[in-house]
């Protein structure tokens, strides 16, 4: 890979870890009734403080990993990390389920530890770049 392709290929990579971040953290925002309800139905409580912390974290994390580089961005992929971590236990228990509801939050649960190490090795990434 040439040394104009490698970058571009690390900025997509970036945009493809956080996608999914940016687009939750947004429509939250935007209708934070909604983002409440979601707290209501996962249990959290204080529902809206946890529905505000979400979207800090979902923007701020991305931000960081997005557009800056070094520790900031390190710490923003283990925040997100960390975040999928937690809310992976919190929206796929398929322990508790069977049938097809068992089967979907499986297959969610393992994808997400997928992106759980993706965040990992960007963190590592970016550290390894540090003096």
């Amino acid at each position: 890979m040439n040394a104009v392709s490698l970058p571009l290929v690390l900025w997509l990579c970036r945009i493809g870890l956080c996608l999914a971040f940016v687009y939750s953290g947004v429509s939250k925002l935007f209708d934070f009734d909604s983002a409440i309800a979601e707290q209501t139905h996962f249990g959290m409580s204080p529902p809206a403080l946890f529905a505000a912390a979400t979207i800090a974290v979902q923007l701020g994390g991305s931000a960081l990993v997005l557009l800056v580089r070094g520790l900031p961005a390190a710490l923003g992929a283990l925040l997100l990390a960390g975040f999928t971590l937690l809310a992976t236990f919190v929206g796929h228990p398929f322990w508790h389920e069977t049938g097809m509801d068992r089967f979907f939050d499986l297959n969610s649960f393992l994808e997400h530890f997928g992106m759980i190490a993706g965040f990992v090795l960007m963190a590592l990434f970016e550290l390894r770049r540090l003096p």
